[in-house]
């Protein structure tokens, strides 16, 4: 029998790594930032175009390469990061596998300028598809820039799958908050498509924190501290109040590596125990330090999981940290409701030690001196004396006293009106019932009918929405003092690239500047107090996925906004509002099924009731 078996040339199996190393421009965003860290650079800059498919450029004031380095850093295993396998028990650096740029040169078109601090003039480097182009000499400032271009070029599979724009730029943005919020003493700056995005300086954690989520963020964070013999902990977690039903401000660093921990992310969640809504996330920006002999990085390509010695003590000293940081900042209630806030002594006070009290004695006080005696009291005013019991009777035996006439009187009724069950019927001899205050029940000739009153009304108002953003004849309210509201930069730039099809829903911006939306009118079918959150959630799922334009782009917007503005479950309905759902919904197009195709109502035959029985 023939040998089958053969080593494959270093071009292919550079690809095959970069399968699992460069999964989207996001991915090499990630490794290049991380790498100019690992430079010990204190300014780096991030330039992307067309979300990273066809430039990601990062330029860095690091130590730099020699030219031998240039050339030997894009060969697979080649690292200064380590040198033994007792090494990878040892890490202070982001990388170690030495493939990341193997990887990336495999699958793209790079270019690499970089010089050290001695050398008097730099390299330049030129490779495509792991193939060297061109290796000059070249004079460029101390540090290194890399230039990806024409990502996936040669992968055409790949590159189709890419998402659009608008969500392969979101990935990036989080590769950048990741890292730049685990080194704020490193300035960074971001600029797509020749638009400064970010211009972050150095500086302090939560400063840090502001200038990324905005200047409202300040007022959100409350402070956490701890520090143990396994355990440093360090960072913010946000106001209970400041929950969000997405997962998008939580943010875990150990030895400043950001990680995904769901065993972790369980410990702050329950710290917020009784303080949240079962569908509300907590946010946290929390830095831990713990002995690199005690974690393994070494698991996933992305560096993104890691393994603890001891999972359990963490587990607990974290939940116990967040939880003592929620109750000394007077974040969590007491259970004492009655209790006076007076009587509360100062977490800074706790340690001071007390004082004697000042006490004033009247020395002149003497208890068996006589007192004057005290004469008649005079009261400016008559007091009259009231009538006795018999006068209520007088005049009742009198025979020329008027007898009222007992037709007059009203007497209390002892018949019992009320019913046990509310139960209303309609004009039309119908009746409505609200079942847990979930579902409508309603009564059919052969049957019922059961309707998710959520999902109705979602049906409802998407269509309605779908409507005013295409046909353009929404109906605004106007405000009596418009709505300030605060949005990071980012979220800013989507609501402005969306702002076209909220007008026509109704919403009426007076003004959009830096971290601030001033709206002066807002759409008839909604409460000014569930704007907040009707923005906060339709910007989400924006980042979550939406097409580049067109009807797709219309129609996403009404799911999300008929998803916030929709009755939701445990709202009680009165008989005049469900019989306006019920010939709203069946007034729809498709009243059948939601917005995101589930069931709106279910028919139940008498027969399938009679099956019950037998």
């Amino acid at each position: 029998m023939a040998d089958i078996i053969q080593l494959l040339p270093d071009h292919v199996a550079n690809q095959i790594a970069a399968g699992e190393v460069v999964q989207r421009p996001a991915s090499v965003v990630k490794e290049l930032l991380e790498n100019a860290i690992d430079a010990k650079a204190t300014s780096i800059t991030l330039v992307i175009k067309d979300a990273g498919k066809t430039l990601v450029q990062v330029t860095d004031n690091g130590i730099g390469m020699s030219v031998t380095d240039a050339r030997l850093s894009f060969e697979r295993h080649a690292t200064s990061k380590i040198k033994s396998a007792e090494d990878l028990f040892n890490l202070h650096t982001k990388g170690f596998r030495g493939e990341a740029l193997a990887s990336i040169a495999a699958i793209a078109h790079v270019e690499l300028k970089t010089k050290t601090e001695n050398s008097e003039i730099g390299t330049h480097l030129t490779i495509e598809g792991s193939k060297v182009i061109s290796q000059d000499p070249a004079v460029v400032p101390k540090g290194t820039t890399i230039s990806v271009k024409n990502l996936f070029y040669n992968i055409p599979a790949r590159r189709n799958f890419l998402k659009s724009n608008p969500v392969e730029t979101r990935h990036i943005i989080d590769e950048f908050h990741r890292v730049a919020l685990a080194h704020p003493n490193v300035a960074f700056q971001m600029l797509h498509n020749g638009s400064d995005v970010f211009n972050l300086p150095s500086t302090n954690s939560r400063q840090r924190i502001v200038n990324i989520f905005g200047s409202k963020t300040n007022e959100k964070l409350v402070p956490v501290h701890e520090e143990t013999e396994i355990l440093k902990i360090e960072g913010f977690v946000l106001k209970p109040e400041f929950g969000k039903k997405s997962r998008g401000e939580q943010f875990f660093f150990v030895n400043d590596r950001f990680i995904k921990s769901p065993y972790l992310h369980h410990a702050v969640s329950s710290a917020f125990e009784g303080l949240m809504k079962n569908d509300v996330h907590p946010g946290y920006f929390l830095f831990l330090e713990v002995d690199p002999h005690s974690i393994d990085i070494n698991i996933h390509p992305t560096k993104t999981e890691i393994k603890f010695d001891d999972e359990h003590s963490i587990y607990a000293m974290l939940r116990a940290t967040v939880k003592h940081s929620l109750g000394q900042f007077n974040i969590a209630p007491v259970l004492d409701f009655e209790r006076d806030k007076g009587f509360d002594t100062p977490y800074e006070y706790s340690k001071k030690s007390p004082t004697a009290p000042s006490i004033e004695v009247d020395r002149d006080f003497n208890p068996f001196k006589e007192k004057p005696k005290q004469g008649n009291i005079n009261f400016p005013f008559k007091r009259e004396q009231s009538a006795s019991w018999e006068s209520l009777y007088v005049g009742l035996n009198d025979e020329n006293a008027s007898v009222s006439n007992l037709d007059d009187i009203e007497f209390e009724s002892e018949e019992v009106t009320g019913s046990l069950f509310e139960n209303t019927e309609t004009e039309t001899g119908h009746t409505t019932f609200q079942l847990q205050n979930k579902y409508i029940v309603s009564p059919l000739k052969n049957g019922m009918m059961v309707i998710h009153q959520n999902l109705a009304h979602q049906r409802i108002l998407y269509e309605e929405l779908l409507k005013n953003i295409t046909v353009k004849e929404a109906v605004s309210q106007q405000l009596l003092f418009p709505l300030q509201l605060h949005f990071s930069k980012p979220d800013l730039e989507i609501i402005e690239k969306i702002r076209e099809q909220l007008e026509h829903t109704g919403f009426i911006f007076s003004e959009i500047k830096e971290e601030t939306i001033e709206i002066s009118g807002i759409p008839v079918m909604i409460l000014e107090s569930h704007v907040v959150n009707l923005l906060s959630q339709l910007v989400h799922d924006i980042k979550e996925e939406v097409p580049d334009s067109g009807f797709s782009q219309n129609d996403m917007l009404a799911k999300s906004m008929a998803a916030s503005m929709a009755i939701k479950t445990g709202v009680s309905l009165n008989r005049e509002e469900r019989e306006h759902l019920i010939n709203q919904l069946f007034a729809c197009k498709e009243p059948s099924v939601s917005p995101n195709n589930k069931l709106v109502f279910t028919t139940m035959d008498v027969s399938d009731l009679d099956k019950k029985f037998m």
